[in-house]
């Protein structure tokens, strides 16, 4: 029997995405497996069933879960998801390794194979595969979109019978995947963009978009492409230098999140309070608490005339590209570990060592050995 690729439908609530599109299907029969999909799984997507060409389509979520060799998901499976699964079987998807490490311990139970999406190493090899990355720039593009609709500017100059409009000034703070991809969305948009990082090394990048970087002389560059944590003094200084830029723009998008961490608050109330009226911020990190004092997840929050949104999930809006380019993750993925049609996780492989939690019965990750080692103590 040929390896069994299963996905479900996804329950989260507002969740709009699915782990498989039709393309992928198709490139995932090339490696010698059968495909089956749930009844709807990609309706909010905008693919119907019939569209998911050569895959089966099974209509009762218990037996998908049951003949599953492989599940793709985009969001981590409940407790009664996860005890459906059969042992043996692979899971692969999004599984908050830093933040419900319970669910590892039912994975190790079940003795399934569980591979966590956002611990995939971010070197040159596995780009393809960097689904953090395909997300990110998504929430990015979005966010100053979503940031358009709450202004109540237009973005770029224009000149009408009735006068010349100023272009607005958007601020980027945090310059990855998510903060250069808003640069630029902003700047297509027509307005007057700076963007700020305090990992010195992205300056380029910045300016390579045509936005001016904000350079407030701390170099805090850490590992995995992420910045380290900044000391009390270096905090202030940022915060001092900063504060000006916030209070002249019409709008700032914050992007500086680390998996695992709580979001680190760069903006403060009293910069908040420093804007103009009408002015917006949205917070991407919002689901890690948020980079601004004032964030609510989920919310807007109206401070001395200016908004401040937190928004969640952003990439589940812009669900038709979303899934595809996490599709498109997942085959990369797993290509790595089917050969010949036959199932073969090499733990030598760098990519598949860094990314399987639980493996055979045993938690194999290291970074998540040693936090349930580190909670039993």
């Amino acid at each position: 029997m040929p390896i069994r690729i299963c996905v479900a439908k996804e329950i989260r609530e507002g969740e709009q995405r699915v782990a498989l599109v039709p393309d992928v299907v198709k490139r995932l029969l090339t490696l010698g497996v059968s495909v089956s999909i749930e009844s709807g799984a990609g309706e909010a997507a905008g693919h119907a069933d019939s569209d998911f060409i050569g895959a089966d389509i099974v209509s009762n979520t218990d037996d998908l879960y049951a003949s599953a060799d492989i599940l793709f998901t985009v969001n981590p499976p409940t407790q009664s998801q996860t005890a459906k699964l059969k042992p043996g079987s692979v899971l692969i998807g999004y599984l908050n390794p830093y933040s419900d490490i319970e669910r590892f311990k039912a994975l190790q139970d079940q003795n399934i194979s569980a591979f966590s999406v956002e611990m995939i190493p971010r070197i040159s090899r596995a780009q393809a595969m960097d689904a953090l990355s395909s997300q990110a720039s998504i929430a990015g593009y979005k966010a100053v979109l979503i940031a358009s609709t709450l202004l109540g500017k237009f973005f770029p100059m224009l000149t009408t019978a009735a006068g010349t409009v100023r272009p607005s000034k958007v601020l980027i703070i945090g310059a990855g995947v998510a903060g250069l991809q808003a640069i630029a969305t902003a700047r297509r948009l027509g307005a007057i963009v700076e963007g700020y990082d305090v990992r010195a090394a992205v300056k380029d990048q910045v300016e390579s978009l045509g936005a001016k970087f904000v350079d407030i002389d701390i170099k805090a560059e850490g590992t995995g492409g992420y910045a380290r944590e900044l000391t009390d003094d270096e905090r202030a200084q940022q915060q001092a230098i900063l504060a000006k830029h916030v209070a002249a723009a019409d709008v700032v998008i914050t992007t500086a999140a680390i998996p695992g961490r709580p979001s680190p608050k760069i903006i403060t109330t009293e910069m908040v309070e420093g804007m103009k009226g009408g002015s917006v911020i949205v917070d991407l990190a919002a689901e890690g608490g948020g980079n601004c004092a004032l964030t609510k997840a989920g919310e807007t929050v109206l401070h001395q005339r200016v908004k401040i949104y937190g928004p969640l999930n952003v990439p589940s809006t812009v669900s038709g590209h979303a899934s595809e380019l996490y599709a498109k993750n997942l085959l990369n993925l797993v290509t790595l570990m089917i050969k010949e049609g036959a199932l073969n996780i090499d733990l030598e492989d760098q990519i598949l060592k860094d990314s399987l939690i639980t493996h055979q019965g045993e938690i194999v990750n290291a970074q998540i050995k040693a936090k349930i080692a580190g909670g039993a103590q």
